[in-house]
């Protein structure tokens, strides 16, 4: 797949105005973000980047669209798992709800900046090197088990050494003045919690890239089809935190699902580089019809599990409360 620079810049800009747009109209005025307007946005962002899809399909060919919408996907719902960490990160911060937004906001366009310079480099390295495909093949099956032995283990918020760090390079001050992340005091600059939770936030989730990043690069080697996946998905990723809210909590399985989604994908990359080493037949060279089918399924089966389990659930407590 070719991709002009012309394309690049305007896909950019494209991104950018659908940033703007999000500005202008949500966070001109701070608000507590209802359920009715999440779900809006919801939909308008997933319609875009479906609408962005087909026209990778039509222009690109069929492979490349089906490489984005399988790495779309993927992304979208390893973000959702990611969902509960920021809850936490929020919630430590005693973030004000009607600046949540825009925390979120500027936090994953952060992310998102950084994460250009992870995909840039892996799409270099990649280009040059095969046996990357066995270290990103790694990376993720090893994430995969972790996912699996600590899904027990109680999730607490611990600063991480970006956050510690600025903490330590400037004053912060104790309480939230709107949403300033810079205010003068006595005379000195001082950093408000407005600011130190955007950089909890930002840096979080760039440790998230460390697995999806190589998932999608599992599914596609093409750059732009890895940019614009991983940004289509965090612009989304917003407003389904105010969407889904505590039903976050009730996909029980969903971390299994992802489990089993990075391991294939992990298995696909290790059969990939043995392939292009010409140690494997091309049969065993997982093309991404398969890939887009396993993902869909395992999401599928996990979320409605999920789901059930937590039904159950509900009923034992109300029939329990009723007994008593």
């Amino acid at each position: 797949m070719s991709v002009p620079l012309w394309l690049w810049i305007a896909t950019v800009g494209g991104l950018l105005a659908l940033i703007a747009l999000d500005l202008v109209i949500v966070d001109r005025k701070p608000h507590e973000v209802t359920t009715g307007e999440a779900a809006r946005w919801v939909v308008f962002y997933v319609a875009v980047a479906v609408a962005f899809g087909i026209g990778v399909w039509v222009f690109g060919g069929h492979d490349p669209g089906v490489e984005f919408f399988t790495g779309y996907i993927t992304e979208y719902s390893l973000s959702v798992d990611n969902l509960f960490i920021f809850m936490i990160i929020m919630t430590s911060f005693k973030v004000p709800a009607i600046h949540q937004h825009r925390v979120l906001l500027i936090g994953i366009l952060l992310a998102l900046a950084m994460r250009s310079v992870f995909i840039a480099v892996g799409a270099a390295l990649i280009a040059q090197f095969v046996w990357v495909f066995f270290l990103f093949g790694a990376i993720l099956i090893w994430t995969a088990v972790s996912m699996i032995r600590n899904k027990d283990e109680d999730e607490e918020y611990e600063e991480n050494a970006l956050t510690r760090w600025v903490r330590k390079l400037f004053p912060v001050t104790n309480e939230w003045h709107g949403h300033k992340s810079f205010v003068k005091k006595d005379g000195k600059r001082w950093i408000t919690p407005m600011f130190l939770v955007i950089v909890a936030i930002g840096s979080a989730d760039l440790l998230f890239a460390v697995d999806s990043i190589p998932a999608i690069f599992g599914i596609t080697q093409e750059a732009f089809l890895v940019f614009t996946a991983n940004a289509f998905a965090l612009m989304g990723l917003r407003q389904l935190y105010f969407l889904l809210g505590g039903l976050v909590t009730k996909l029980v399985y969903l971390s299994y699902g992802l489990a089993v989604i990075l391991a294939f994908i992990g298995a696909k990359l290790f059969l990939h580089a043995l392939h292009e080493y010409g140690a494997v037949p091309d049969w065993l060279d997982i093309n991404n019809w398969v890939s887009l089918g396993v993902i869909i399924v395992v999401l599928t089966v996990t979320t409605l599990a999920s789901l059930s389990k937590a039904k159950k659930l509900e009923a034992a407590e109300q029939d329990s409360s009723i007994s008593s």
